[in-house]
């Protein structure tokens, strides 16, 4: 690789080699899963007690899946060969390579994998290194090695054992690229039995393409694979092989050039600047021209857009749109065979795999994708026929389609009986709080409501009504005007799913009864009616908050683009507290392996020790709605006593009144926030009521709750829901300022199950 200065090079070498050197070298680790703090413990994990699952697994082998790692445990495996980008460099030199494939595998879809570096050249050698290591995975990803051995290693591998085998430069490509495939036919108008295909490079990745069009339907004759010698066509003897011979056309064509004269679609696995631009101008009609060669394409898509800017254009490089990126797959095959157990990875879970990528294209993208691509709105058409690597769908999606090809394909030695069960599996996977808030949405879908979204001109509002509508959580109310609503629909290029309400509070009929109910609120506090007027005409969070006062709608949600002050000041000039319930904001911190509850965030400034015991008690209530069992820790900067200072005091009466409630969840204080979280920390406190790390945080004031949550929002990259409004008579939560669409999405069904009681 060159080392030398370049200035589109997005990271620098020293850059590059600080990133894998500090710290703890490389980029994985094996972590347990089971508690090691006790000599009882141990004992458990190893000896003694590891005897008991090793019998039980001689008797069934089976049981491996059930009392080990093995069915989570996929092996990385080189010989260092063909390492993208830097060719044949050996065994150690790739492990870099295998170590971040590994880490891919863990992000994108949580399977565990090792990364394994096998020192030999030597086919034979290889292959019997691999299979008698074999009881050890539940899966085998094969990378990085050249062509032909790699087509001879996975061939023999495959025969000899019967876990997945699947080597991912030649079937990832394929199987994104045929996802690729399957949207650019669909936009151009084209039935994949009609279209004609060039393929540039017969190595692994030219063949594995090949391969998998045509068990998609295309004809053998109709697609062409050239090489460094021209067209293989039939009768061809010049540096041919096996697995080229496989895919000689009847054609008399002979040259690149000569194939690409009319062809609908091109696959390039070869070499930067192997398609000219007179190359292109040659083939069809709304060429798909797919340049999939690294670091640099065959022709770059400003090259082919020149010639021809009614072509789709592809690459393997994030920055141009149509990245075909192989994380797009592997992780998420991998995750559907190793849940069913397969034997294999077939032909059917790989065009499986391929439509179900190409269908999440279709769908309105996340703003968690958009951001990740620097804002940029994605949305299905020539420029955004695959989806981006780090949508947050694709691990239900693939996954999902994966197993259920296996199960129909009879590869699966541990079928899924509740697909649906699974999915929210899937999902739980990489969003902890997933499968709690499933089971509260599912509510919702069964009892739907009418939910305003008082900031009904906003694109992101709009984008979640239509989300909310076909979740099947209720009819969306925009607040608005219908016209702008309708043209920024068509602006982002939504389809209206019909159902969704525009009401423009200027000309609302409802503006009288609502302006009067407001009057009889607040003609004692000093509003006259013609200020009661201009609040409804012409305030969307009032308007918004008279319709769920009103019974015209159920809940409400706003703060897009208010702050929080604003909203809350709106909404409770017309809806009050619940009788018997303090008001008051939680916020839900999300973290890699732990949910914590945060409150009061956003609304008492100084709560007294009463304020604290109720917002304890109504939080652990809340909490155990979202699937927790309470363990609530009233914090403060002392712990029990030390230091001694009258700051403290209100907790410690808070703890008290807890007391003479003889509340039915834990609880203790006052603590700090560290001995609250660790568990090691609260030995030295041996008569503390919590039995684990807490996950309700009761702070002892507004402007403590709500540094630390943003403070944990922002530096540890956990994720928020909320702040949510607790203790309001009628349904209404206020998101934050800039809020994506999943986080109104979220208020909004938050907002639909309160209103189901």
């Amino acid at each position: 690789m060159d080392s030398t200065e370049n200035t589109n090079k997005r990271i620098t070498d020293e850059e590059a080699l600080a990133f894998h050197s500090t710290g703890r070298p490389g980029k994985i680790s094996i972590a347990p899963t089971k508690p090691l703090t006790t000599q009882r413990d141990l004992s458990l994990a190893y000896s003694p007690g590891v005897a008991v699952p090793c019998l039980h697994i001689e008797k069934d082998p089976r049981l491996a899946y059930e009392y080990t790692s093995k069915g989570n445990l996929v092996a990385v495996i080189s010989n260092g060969t063909a390492v993208l980008g830097l060719g044949d460099i050996g065994a150690l030199a790739s492990k870099p390579v295998m170590e971040g494939k590994a880490v891919l595998f863990k992000r994108f879809a949580d399977v565990d994998s090792i990364d394994l570096e096998v020192d030999t050249k030597d086919v034979e050698e290889f292959v019997n290194a691999v299979r008698f290591l074999s009881p050890s995975f539940g899966g085998i990803n094969l990378e990085d090695i050249r062509a032909p051995e790699c087509f001879i290693i996975e061939q023999r591998l495959r025969e000899l054992m019967d876990i997945p085998v699947f080597h991912d430069d030649q079937h990832g490509t394929a199987i994104i690229a045929a996802a690729g495939i399957i949207n650019a036919l669909h936009i151009s108008g084209r039935d994949i039995k009609q279209a004609k295909m060039v393929i540039n490079g017969a190595g692994a990745a030219g063949i594995a393409c090949a391969e998998l069009v045509k068990a998609m339907g295309m004809p053998h004759d109709s697609v062409i694979m050239c090489d460094t010698k021209g067209v293989i066509y039939k009768g061809r003897t010049e540096g041919m092989n096996q697995w080229k011979s496989a895919h000689a056309a009847e054609t008399k064509a002979r040259t690149l050039d000569d194939a690409m004269a009319g062809a609908d679609v091109f696959f390039g696995l070869s070499a930067k600047g192997a398609v000219t631009q007179e190359m292109v101008k040659k083939m069809g009609e709304k060429p798909i021209i797919f340049t999939m060669a690294n670091p640099d394409p065959e022709i770059t898509p400003e090259e082919v857009k020149e010639v021809r800017p009614d072509a789709i254009v592809a690459t393997g490089r994030s920055d141009y749109p149509n990245q075909v990126n192989n994380v797009l797959g592997f992780p998420y095959i991998f995750r559907g065979a190793l849940d069913v157990q397969a034997s294999e990875i077939n032909d059917q879970m790989k065009i499986a795999a391929a439509e179900a990528i190409a269908a999440l294209a279709r769908e309105d993208v996340p703003d968690e994708v958009d951001k990740a691509y620097s804002g940029q709105r994605l949305r299905y058409g020539p420029e955004y026929i695959i989806p981006a690597p780090f949508d947050p769908r694709l691990i239900v999606a693939v996954s999902s389609a994966v197993a259920q090809a296996a199960m129909d394909s009879g590869v699966a030695r541990k079928p899924i009986t509740d697909m649906r069960a699974y999915r929210k599996e899937l999902s739980a996977r990489l969003d902890p709080t997933a499968s709690n808030l499933q089971r509260i949405f599912e509510r919702v879908v069964e009892q739907p409501k009418r939910v305003v979204f008082a900031e009904g001109e906003e694109e992101p509002t709009i984008r979640a009504a239509v989300l909310f509508k076909n979740a099947g959580y209720g009819t969306p109310v925009l607040v608005g005007r219908e016209d702008r609503v309708r043209a920024t629909m068509a602006q982002i290029g939504l389809n209206d799913p019909g159902g969704i309400e525009v009401h423009n509070a200027r000309l609302s009929t409802n503006n009288k009864k609502y302006t009067d109910f407001l009057y009889r609120r607040v003609q004692r506090k000093g509003t006259l009616y013609r200020d009661c007027q201009r609040l409804v005409n012409q305030d969307r969070n009032v308007f918004a908050a008279c319709m769920v006062a009103s019974g015209d709608a159920d809940a409400m949600v706003t703060g897009l683009t208010r702050s929080f002050s604003v909203c809350f000041e709106d909404i409770t000039r017309v809806i009050d507290p619940q009788p018997g319930q303090l008001l008051f904001a939680l916020a839900m911190v999300v973290a890699a392996n732990r949910t914590v509850f945060i409150a009061d965030t956003s609304v008492h400034e100084l709560p007294s020790a009463e304020e604290l015991a109720d917002i304890a008690v109504q939080t652990a209530a809340k909490a155990r709605t979202l699937g927790h069992e309470p363990r609530v820790a009233l914090l403060s900067f002392s712990n029990f006593g030390n230091p001694n200072r009258e700051k403290a005091l209100r907790i410690r009466e808070a703890v008290e009144i807890l007391d003479s409630r003889k509340v039915d969840f834990e609880y203790d204080g006052e603590m700090s926030a560290d001995v609250a979280l660790n568990p090691e920390l609260r030995k030295l406190y041996p008569f503390c009521r919590l039995t684990g790390a807490a996950n309700i945080l009761i702070m002892p004031a507004l402007h403590s709750a709500n540094i630390s949550y943003k403070l944990m929002q922002e530096l540890s990259g956990a994720s928020v829901i909320g702040p949510l409004l607790i203790g309001l008579e009628k349904p209404a939560q206020i998101v934050q300022m800039g809020a994506n669409v999943s986080d109104i999405v979220n208020a909004a069904a938050l907002a639909a199950h309160d209103a189901v009681r």
